[in-house]
């Protein structure tokens, strides 16, 4: 299940910055859809924190052919690790230059509460503005 970890605030930002009309619980995530929204990894075979992953073993391919094919409006990366990953190069919270295809990039600090000192939930009142404006 998504963002299942205590002290993780992605449903309720989800909520809370108007992307959901109401909070789901991790179980629920297949109901996302509904509301435009999907969700992917980068890295699928393992899961945990982002020290405890091997980044190596990427699929940066695979969501760069998931995208183009569904090409969403926004692909937005909760946390750093895997957009610096995705991208190759380090990241900056917000925006990002590159696109794909029409496909906007976007990095949002992590919902995980072990991140809670990057925490800013502004980046996702950004991202959903930005959601609602395409």
């Amino acid at each position: 299940m998504y963002y299942a970890g205590r002290g993780n605030k992605f449903w309720h930002t989800l909520n809370e910055v108007g992307l959901i009309p109401k909070i789901l619980s991790p179980s629920e995530y297949s109901e996302l859809p509904k509301y435009g929204i999907g969700l992917t990894d980068l890295v699928k075979t393992q899961f945990g924190m982002d020290h405890q992953i091997d980044f190596t073993i990427d699929g940066s391919e695979k969501l760069q052919s998931t995208v183009t094919e569904f090409a969403p409006s926004i692909l937005c990366f909760n946390g750093k690790r895997a957009a610096e990953q995705f991208l190759g190069r380090s990241v900056a919270y917000g925006l990002q230059p590159e696109c794909i295809g029409s496909t906007k990039l976007f990095v949002a600090p992590s919902s995980s509460g072990a991140a809670q000192r990057s925490w800013d939930v502004r980046y996702w009142i950004e991202v959903a503005e930005l959601s609602r404006l395409r």
